[in-house]
């Protein structure tokens, strides 16, 4: 048994497909399904049932993919210590972000970054908070940013900062002529919310029941642009959070943001990476970069109501 099948073995079981998986590993598709058979005569099981147009692991299969993933990944940790020991701001790191944040934070944090750790290779993941911890957890992302709270003792959080949540209502509502609002003044209202499976959503709901508002039923976003557009369009309205306000976002003529007063409802960002990594003085870096946008980014006036 060696490394390299055990990386054939753990792309199999990503793809599903000995085509997709050779090629992935930048193999042919006979040298792929020979070492995994191989593979599978030294442990003395079956790992995959090979199917015509779908491959299956076995529950065997699935228990030595996941011990193959944990191996792979301190593998990857032994080769980051030696890189490390002789540049430790040098190497790749694999960064989660969820969709709602990324496009809106990316942009004030990557130019400064770069300056600040020049010979680090940050790999940019976007992807669901439940893929992202699950990728964490797998060694697939060396750290992520997400919504606390969080509920698990085998992961580390440094938090980031609170980012406040805007009313977005079309111009021709009554909160639109507002300077500000309170949770109650939602009471009567629904809200167009994102699907499942957003952590805004829960976010939302959270303010919704808290201000004794509801969703609006019928409609379900798949992106917090689409929220965004039906509010224009009129359909209903939304929270929003204020970086995915903030320039250089263009705002829409036909929306007005409306702060709340305090307590506003706001989301708390943190970033978050394993407690076992090798890498946490380097994290603990990458997280005081993210943390440190200009006050008037979360505080300010960031759009005209």
């Amino acid at each position: 048994m060696n490394i390299r099948d055990l990386r054939y073995l753990v792309a199999l079981a990503e793809h599903r497909h000995f085509g997709r998986a050779a090629e992935a590993s930048f193999v042919s598709q006979p040298t792929l399904s020979t070492q995994i058979r191989k593979l599978e005569e030294e442990l003395g099981v079956p790992l995959v049932e090979r199917a015509p147009r779908r491959v299956m692991l076995t529950p065997a299969g699935r228990e030595i993919v996941a011990r193959a993933q944990r191996i792979l990944a301190d593998l990857d940790a032994l080769h980051q210590i030696a890189r490390r020991s002789q540049d430790p701001d040098s190497g790749t790191v694999r960064l989660g972000l969820f969709p709602t944040l990324a496009p809106y934070l990316l942009p004030h944090v990557v130019p400064g970054l770069r300056e600040r750790f020049p010979r680090l290779d940050l790999l940019l993941v976007e992807e669901k908070t439940e893929v992202l911890m699950h990728q964490l957890r797998d060694g697939k992302l060396d750290a992520a940013i997400l919504a606390l709270p969080l509920h698990n003792d085998q992961l580390t959080a440094r938090f980031l900062f609170e980012e406040p949540f805007l009313l977005a209502v079309p111009r021709g509502h009554p909160l639109a002529r507002r300077r500000s609002i309170t949770l109650d003044d939602l009471g009567r209202e629904s809200l167009l919310l994102l699907e499942d499976g957003h952590c805004l959503r829960d976010q939302a709901l959270d303010v919704c029941r808290m201000a004794g508002a509801d969703e609006k039923s019928g409609f379900r976003a798949t992106s917090l642009e689409t929220l965004r557009q039906m509010v224009a369009a009129g359909v209903g309205i939304t929270l929003l959070p204020r970086l995915a306000v903030a320039p250089p976002i263009p705002v829409s003529a036909d929306i007005a943001l409306v702060p709340f007063d305090a307590p506003q409802p706001h989301r708390r960002l943190a970033m978050v990476w394993r407690r076992s990594t090798a890498r946490a003085e380097l994290l603990e870096r990458l997280a005081a970069h993210f943390s440190a946008l200009p006050p008037a980014l979360l505080d300010g006036d960031t759009a005209p109501a």
